[in-house]
């Protein structure tokens, strides 16, 4: 008997793990969709494509996948089983029913919680305790499918995203380890998602990144620990400039126990700036847009 065809869609370093990992193992992957580089997004991850060309695996990086040129191309590769780790872009029903084995997603986050994109990030700003890796079946709804299997990893409360996505990543090639017999065999177990428990988030864009003073130290503090390098950053305006604020200490010896309004500045040396519940020092800044405007205390960012 012939071995199941398995189509791969997949982009990030999670992607090129899942991949390297059905490659070693000798499955019969018979193509790789992926996207190509942005040329405006910092690339510091290995990427799947790298691990398909390695192999003679083909590559395709359509623009979508859904449209019916790109379906006949999908059907006409007859799948058996298509396996999602990473890829940015939602993925039709119409390809998601071609795969007599189904179509299968690796997302970063313990569903229910974190359905949709930038999941680490978000968890890493909501100040979570706890990330992980979830197989799940794809549906039309993002990330809502019944669960296969999940691990996760206990993250620290001073850990950036990419601190914690380095974590997290090894939980996805282990849980597909366990999981990829059983799914090529179509013995799988699934489990119904609980509903109630389940919460949405978008993609993330720079502006996002916006600090807001009337928030507490901690909120602040997770915004910029979760946008840090290299990810856009966390920000402030003021005079013209942007202030990039790459990291702070909301315990610094400097900050604790100051109190102003939200917003003020309380020190120059060390850059201390009033949150609602205290303050934070800024510990690695830097300026753009303008020239470093010259910063007073008492002065409102």
């Amino acid at each position: 008997m012939s071995r199941p065809r398995i189509l791969f869609f997949g982009y990030s370093e999670v992607g090129y793990d899942c991949l390297s990992l059905l490659l070693e193992r000798g499955d019969n992957v018979v193509a790789l969709i992926t996207h190509e580089d942005n040329p405006h997004e910092k690339i510091w991850f290995k990427t799947p494509a790298v691990a398909a060309r390695e192999k003679g695996i083909p590559v395709f990086t359509p623009e979508s996948v859904n449209n019916p040129e790109w379906r006949e191309q999908i059907a006409a590769l007859a799948p058996d089983l298509i396996l999602s780790v990473y890829y940015r872009h939602m993925i039709g029903t119409k390809i998601l029913a071609l795969p007599r084995l189904g179509a299968w997603n690796m997302h970063g986050s313990l569903l229910p919680k974190y359905r949709g994109r930038a999941p680490i990030n978000w968890a890493v700003l909501h100040g979570e305790p706890r990330l992980g890796m979830t197989l799940h079946r794809m549906v039309k709804s993002a990330d809502a499918g019944a669960v296969v299997d999940q691990e996760g990893v206990n993250i620290g409360p001073r850990d950036t995203a990419e601190e914690a996505f380095r974590k997290v990543m090894p939980c996805a090639r282990r849980v597909l380890a366990r999981q990829i017999d059983p799914l090529l065999a179509g013995t799988a177990r699934e489990t119904p998602q609980d509903e109630s428990q389940a919460n949405y988030f978008g993609g993330r864009r720079p502006e996002d990144g916006r600090i807001v003073w009337t928030q507490t130290s901690r909120q602040i503090f997770n915004l910029i620990r979760a946008v840090t390098d290299p990810y856009p950053g966390a920000f402030t305006d003021f005079g013209g400039a942007r202030l990039m604020v790459w990291w702070a200490e909301p315990e610094s010896a400097a900050a604790r126990g100051r109190g102003g309004a939200p917003g003020e500045i309380l020190s120059i040396v060390p850059l201390v700036v009033a949150t609602a519940d205290g303050a934070l020092e800024l510990t690695r800044t830097e300026w753009r847009g303008a020239p470093a405007p010259e910063l007073r205390s008492g002065q409102m960012l």
